[in-house]
């Protein structure tokens, strides 16, 4: 059966570019009933995300503000709050992957990049979340770590020491917030089929469909994975 998110509100980040995991993941939440808080440094591209997403009869608002500052964050949670009346599920997409090569030639700003893009995105949002969510009795949080935490990838040292801090912050708030009824679980997807990986690829035919992400981020964000936390979940499709 189907995911049912009537009546509830998540906050989605990441969801400035059509194409891209975030605003899929957005969409299928949305087209399961829930009320969306869209968050992305891209103020445009949100706007346009609200207008597309209202054409097909989405609620959705905006939150546009560079989340790897906190203060962002705190500004996308109390959106929630103002315009929907609170939160019940998080999705931490936000992320990036800039750097690829030995591990000798990491440079300390590339380094820097990957921890704020991947790592500091997360970790704030969450901070700013938990709040809103407690008020409410609870929720879900999916965040976004890679299948590079769970196998080792050549000449990716600087975005796996990220995503690994993603994984090991999902499993700690899974135990810090268990008794207060808030499940953090993660998704680990191997190469998604993205417009941007794809027109980087010269073979894309094994790749991760948007669609086997965004099922398995809202199963895990739904009721029906009430007994699920501190999970990491791979997503390996043909690459497994």
């Amino acid at each position: 059966m189907p995911a049912d998110f009537h009546g509830k509100v998540a906050l989605v980040t990441g969801v400035g570019r059509v194409g891209q995991i975030g605003h899929a993941v957005a969409r299928g939440l949305g087209r399961a009933g829930a009320r969306l808080l869209l968050a992305d440094v891209n103020a445009v591209g949100l706007a346009d995300r609200v207008k597309e997403f209202a054409a097909e009869g989405i609620a959705a608002k905006a939150s546009a503000g560079d989340l790897t500052q906190p203060d962002a964050a705190r500004v996308a949670a109390a959106s929630a709050q103002s315009q929907f009346g609170g939160l019940d599920v998080v999705i931490n997409v936000a992320g990036g992957f800039f750097s690829y090569g030995p591990f000798t030639e990491v440079k300390p700003e590339i380094l820097d990049r990957e921890l704020a893009v991947n790592f500091k995105t997360a970790f704030f949002t969450c901070q700013a979340v938990m709040p809103v969510l407690l008020a409410r009795g609870g929720g879900a949080i999916v965040n976004f770590a890679s299948i590079a935490v769970v196998r080792s990838l050549m000449h990716m040292s600087a975005y796996t020491a990220a995503k690994s801090a993603v994984a090991g912050l999902t499993r700690e708030l899974a135990l810090e917030y268990r008794d207060a009824g808030i499940r953090v679980n993660a998704v680990a997807p191997a190469t998604v089929r993205t417009a941007d990986n794809v027109a980087s690829m010269d073979d894309p035919t094994a790749l991760v469909e948007l669609d086997e992400v965004v099922n398995t981020v809202l199963f895990l964000a739904s009721d029906e994975a009430s007994a699920i936390t501190g999970q990491i979940v791979p997503i390996a499709g043909k690459t497994y």
